[in-house]
């Protein structure tokens, strides 16, 4: 039999019988391996870990750890449960079950039957049983002919009309395990007997292909594990995540708001919210004045062409807000969906020399996206958003250098703000759909080694993603792991030729010629509405100290005390330190309880003896009294902790 070369990611080539599978592949490396592997990356594409490979192949064997791996692993479940469901429920039908970020769902019409969480326990305990048996997932060609008489004759209408929306020499795959048939493009695990826990989370309703005129289907949320006691984990961890739920917090802490007459998905910031942000722009402006980057401020608002000329139109004028028609006839506005194409104008609107760049502009500007109003949450899902956005117009020989000042500066940022788990990401197009993307394969090929060059040479360990990249370019991405464990793609960095190229930007260069900038688009924070629920809810409301809204309060036992109260704070404020005095009617018990619910770092309570010695004793939030404290060794100690 003829030998095929297999590439693995580290770049190292083996030798393997043509036909082999990624699980042989696996189980030539080591048995333990082998065990852990779900499915693998074939050419970017994601394969059953027990499918033929009759090629050369670069191939990357994916586990648990894998966003991909685990996304198998719920695909996989979700079979696992229509099967259940169809031993339970005779009669039923499916839509659709694909996996999700945090689990997987299946969207089924059950007739005459009706399913809800009263029937969560006994479904998850034949799910088990199925699962036991480690029957395999068994992958099928099949024409779309056969296909169609299959459902029909069971009687899936839903099927049937999926099926009827394919070409008709369109090759279908239908994937098999235990009693159950789908209709599926996969992949899945090699068996059920993989997965090892499962939960059914929820119930909910879900119209058929999203249409509101269509039949409502009854969908089915769960999650799974390999092991029972990562369900355990999960969960926990699904109850932190309620007590940090951001939106919970920000109205406690009374940080923003929204309002449905203003609209849904756009956050208002009250004072306590408005103040914490604007220390952040303000730290993120400080950063930037000292690493030579101009502020520029666009509109809100922009000519549909600038958008056409941009490709945003082409690739998201779908998902933006409808163009606005002015009184002259033809003429389209649209709502920023990017500050990148703005960016570009300001870049040509005057000639440039060789000699003035790199020029570096940054705005934290405003944009707008439509979002559907069922993925909209809090924060981390709105229709508009203001961008921490900066634009790097440089000479090819400069890209390096100024890359890897911006990997500098994000990094900075990033652990700056208390986040010290992270992962890079080098999002890459996707070598199978490259109609996805916009620009020449040479320009793509020097942007990507651009960003693998960069990162090798500052030893930034790194993972790599095919078909993450922007339309217009490669991307290194951070993806942040809060203090719960969970995962948020936050900064990105990005390297572009194409929209430099589809401006037309130039700059003269030393041997008079016009010659074409580079474009690097970065972000450290990327969303600062969505950074702003992350960090609710990585901290829980305890924000770093020299974030606070009110770093300290001033708790008077009696209203006698307030005059005094009133000195300490205006002491305080001398120092740069924030805070309120609390001129309540209400016990100091109260006070102290009412304090310590809005996370106020420090609670300086005064009374009679406070007064007469000019001190104030000082009790920290989520600890206890720490005893009293003149204001200067308060101070002193209040500067240590910045």
């Amino acid at each position: 039999m003829s030998q095929i070369n297999i590439t693995f990611p580290d770049g190292k080539v083996r030798q393997y019988e043509n036909g082999v599978t990624a699980m042989d592949i696996a189980r030539s490396i080591s048995e333990g391996l082998a065990r852990n592997v779900l499915s693998a990356k074939v050419n970017g594409e994601v394969w059953d870990s027990t499918r033929p490979i009759k090629n050369d192949a670069t191939v990357q064997l994916l586990t648990w750890r894998d966003k991909d791996g685990k996304a198998t692993f719920w695909h996989s479940s979700a079979h696992l449960l229509a099967e259940a469901l169809e031993a339970l429920y005779p009669g039923i039908q499916f839509g659709t079950g694909p996996a999700t970020e945090n689990g997987f769902y299946y969207d089924v019409d059950p007739g005459e039957h009706t399913i809800s969480s009263d029937d969560f326990k006994k479904i998850e305990d034949k799910m088990i049983e199925l699962a036991r048996q480690k029957n395999h997932y068994e992958r099928k060609d099949i024409t779309r002919d056969a296909a169609l008489a299959y459902f029909q004759e069971k009687g899936d209408e839903y099927k049937v009309e999926l099926i009827e929306k394919r070409g008709a020499d369109e090759a279908l795959t239908l994937y098999e395990q235990g009693n159950f048939v789908d209709l599926c493009r996969g992949p899945h695990l090699p068996d059920t007997g993989k997965i090892k826990a499962v939960k059914l989370m929820n119930v909910g309703g879900a119209y058929w292909q999203g249409d509101e005129k269509r039949q409502q289907m009854t969908r089915v949320y769960g999650v799974s594990f390999p092991q029972q006691k990562e369900l355990k984990q999960y969960l926990q961890m699904r109850e932190e995540a309620k007590k940090r739920d951001h939106r919970k917090l920000g109205a406690e802490l009374e940080l923003f708001m929204f309002s449905e007459t203003v609209g849904a998905g756009l956050p208002i910031w009250l004072p306590k919210g408005a103040a914490l942000r604007m220390r952040l722009e303000d730290f993120l402006k400080a950063e930037q004045l000292k690493r030579g980057y101009q502020s520029v401020i666009t509109p809100h608002i922009g000519k549909k062409d600038l958008y056409i000329t941009s490709g945003h139109w082409e690739k998201y004028g779908e998902d933006s807000f409808r163009p606005i028609n002015t009184p002259k006839e033809g003429e389209e506005f649209l709502l920023k969906p990017m500050n990148c194409p703005h960016h570009c104008e300001i870049y040509a609107h005057k000639p440039r020399s060789y000699r003035e760049l790199p020029v570096r502009f940054a705005e934290f500007g405003t944009v707008y996206r439509y979002e559907q109003s069922g993925e909209l949450h809090g924060l981390t899902r709105v229709r508009g958003f203001t961008q921490d956005d900066a634009h790097i117009f440089c000479t090819p020989d400069q890209l390096k250098a100024e890359f890897l000042d911006v990997l500098d500066l994000t990094m900075y940022v990033i652990k700056k703000l208390g986040f010290d788990s992270f992962t890079a990401q080098i999002s890459l197009r996707d070598p199978n759909n490259r109609e996805k993307y916009i620009g020449t394969d040479e320009n793509w090929e020097k942007a990507e080694r651009a960003i693998i060059e960069a990162t090798q040479e500052i030893g930034l360990e790194t993972i790599t993603e095919l078909g993450e990249a922007a339309f217009y370019g490669p991307k290194l991405d951070f993806m942040i792991k809060d203090a719960l464990g969970r995962s948020w793609q936050l900064g990105t960095i990005q390297v572009d030729y194409t929209l430099p190229e589809r401006f037309q930007l130039e700059y003269i260069g030393p041997d008079n010629q016009p010659h074409r900038p580079v474009m690097i688009h970065q972000a450290p924070i990327g969303s600062l509405d969505q950074f702003m629920g992350v960090l609710i809810e990585h901290c829980a409301g305890k924000f770093p100290l020299w974030l606070a809204p009110d770093q300290f309060a001033l708790l008077p036992i009696s209203d006698r005390f307030n005059d005094y109260c009133q000195r300490v704070k205006n002491e305080l404020a001398a120092h740069d330190i924030r805070g309120f005095i609390d001129l309540r009617n209400e016990t100091i018990g109260r006070k102290i309880r009412d304090t310590e619910l809005k996370k106020v770092p420090f609670l300086l309570i005064v009374g009679e003896k406070e007064v007469e010695q000019g001190k104030v004793a000082v009790r920290v939030q989520g600890e206890g009294d720490k005893g009293v404290q003149t204001i200067e060794a308060f101070v002193a100690h209040f500067k240590t902790l910045l």
